[in-house]
Formats: C-alpha cells, structure tokens, sequence
C-alpha cells in the first residue's frame, strides 16, 4: 500500500548507461499484473528540476508558485510537507515548461532574503551554474519582479491609506503656481 519511486541516481549519464542496455521500459512491461501502477512525479524529473529551499513556514503553495511563476509557467511544482502535521518543510521542486529559463530562475532567486530566510534556489541534481550573457536582460526584469513579490508576501504589512503614484505628473504641469494648486 506505500508508493515506491523508482528512478535514476543524481549522477545518472545517459551515455554510459546506454552501454548497460536499454534506457526506456519494455512497452510490453505489465505492471498491473503484479499489482503495481504507473506513476508520476507530476514533471518534477530531470536535470531542469528546481530545488527551492529556505522558504519561510508560513508561506502558501500558492504564494510559492506565484514566485516562481515569475519567470513563466511550471511544468510541476511539490511544496514538501510534513506527513503528520501537512505544515510546510521549508523547500520545493519545480520545473519550468520553458526549460531556458531554469538558470535564469536560479541565479535570480538565489540568495533573495524572504521574511526571516534566505533563499536556496539551484538545479536540483548539480551545483549552481550562471545564466550566459543573453539571458542577463531576463535576469535583470526577474529581478525587479521579484522585488514587488518580496514587499507583496510580507507578513506584517499593514493596509494603510497611502498610495504611491509614479509617472502621474510631467514636470511641465508643476511650472505654474495655478497648476501646481488644481493638481
């Protein structure tokens, strides 16, 4: 009755397991004649999966994903919980649909001080790798974007009565005394 995962080890080269024989089940295997089923780890398998650690306990999945979500849709996303008490562990998986901005979501993300936490954002199954040269101008409005996230998911915001308008007057409008008065 528990589920079992079977898969590949971190260091897992499909060159060199390609010698070993095939890399793809039989389509003939019937699993259900042993009573087992097929299962899913909901995309989260691969060289571009995401680990995402050192979020803070009381952020929601769906506080997370928008986060994440910042770079594009995900293919998968897991908010590991605890299993007696559902409370989050602290971390997550991803993995992005577009799988070009994986390392871009990484170096973004990493480091970013959360509430009381530091960010832990890098592949999954290696070390931290650097966006190439092209990706910096992705990197540079994730950023931003990320920014707004932090002042959105602060816990102890408190709804004021204050807005803050940018870009709402030219200069020009400011010249005159009469002007200035009316706006």
């Amino acid at each position: 009755g528990a589920p079992v995962k079977v898969r590949r080890p971190t260091d897992y080269n499909p060159s060199l397991a390609a010698t070993l024989g095939p890399s793809q089940p039989n389509p003939n295997l019937n699993l259900g004649a042993v009573g087992l089923t097929p299962g899913s780890a909901g995309g989260l398998e691969g060289p571009d999966r995401i680990f995402v650690g050192g979020l803070p306990y009381y952020f929601t999945e769906t506080q997370i994903r928008e986060l994440l979500e910042t770079f594009g849709p995900l293919r998968g996303f897991d908010l590991v919980k605890d299993r007696e008490t559902g409370n989050s562990k602290g971390y997550a998986f991803c993995v992005y649909q577009d799988l070009a901005v994986t390392d871009i979501a990484c170096a973004a993300l990493n480091g970013i001080k959360m509430g009381d936490k530091t960010l832990t954002v890098r592949r999954a199954n290696q070390g931290t790798t650097q966006p190439k040269p092209e990706q910096e101008s992705i990197l540079m409005h994730a950023q931003q974007q990320i920014a707004l996230q932090k002042l959105i998911f602060q816990p102890a915001l408190v709804a004021t009565k204050v807005v803050c308008l940018t870009n709402a007057v030219a200069p020009d409008e400011l010249k005159e005394d009469e002007d200035y008065e009316e706006i």
